[in-house]
């Protein structure tokens, strides 16, 4: 374990994972970020990239599926051995999970023990990328449980399986929704919302997405503004 003295403990680069539907914009919001940065992509949505030039890109291949978490645990230490990137991302962790537990599926008998692998490699994972002292953003899918009667709070999930999430996103300073309402791109990161939300950065709640890394005034939305946006 490190050990820091009282005030004396440095501050970390922040990780952030934000989900949402297809289409709302979450591969597009990598480009907010700045410094040189790679992606990993999952699901091969890398058109709203093209023409960054400081991106760099992984794309996954149909033969890589197989092997997926040895050639991400490689490639990832290699990448931040290099201290070459600012920032790192996965796009579509919905994506990496399914082939993950495509990989451990039946391995134990127990269908739980084959969950429980699942939670511990993501967790590891993320444990990983906590310490790599480089800017981590993660994206998502979202599952919308509007079917099943629910149209309020917890309505919007990630669409992972849930102690998985919980596992993987322990670690992250912001988990947020992302969506399109009124024609603005907005992220809810209110947990009081019910949607899987956190904010550990600042006292945003819901604000436009392409202030994602910082606002572009200080002015705080009032309780009334917020009920709006939402």
């Amino acid at each position: 374990m490190l050990f820091y003295q009282a005030g004396q403990i440095p501050e970390q680069p922040h990780m952030y994972f934000i989900y949402g539907d297809g289409g709302t914009g979450k591969t597009t919001l990598f480009k907010r970020f700045e410094g040189k940065k790679l992606l990993f992509s999952f699901d091969l949505s890398t058109n709203p990239l093209r023409g960054d030039k400081n991106t760099d890109v992984f794309v996954l291949e149909s033969t890589d599926g197989p092997d997926i978490q040895n050639q991400l645990e490689s490639l990832l230490q290699r990448v931040i051995n290099s201290r070459q990137y600012n920032v790192i991302g996965l796009d579509n962790v919905t994506a990496l999970q399914n082939l993950v537990l495509e990989n451990i599926d039946n391995a134990a008998k127990d269908n739980r023990q084959n969950y429980q692998k699942l939670q511990l490699w993501f967790r590891d994972l993320a444990m990983y990328l906590r310490q790599s002292n480089v800017t981590i953003y993660a994206t998502a899918h979202q599952l919308d449980n509007g079917a099943n009667g629910l149209d309020g709070a917890g309505r919007f999930t990630a669409d992972m399986n849930e102690k998985t999430f919980n596992a993987f996103t322990s670690v992250f300073d912001m988990v947020g929704r992302i969506y399109i309402k009124d024609g603005k791109r907005l992220i809810d990161v209110n947990p009081e919302s019910g949607n899987h939300g956190k904010n550990r950065i600042d006292d945003r709640t819901i604000f436009k997405a392409d202030e994602i890394i910082k606002p572009v005034s200080n002015k705080k939305l009032t309780n009334q503004e917020e009920r709006k946006e939402a």
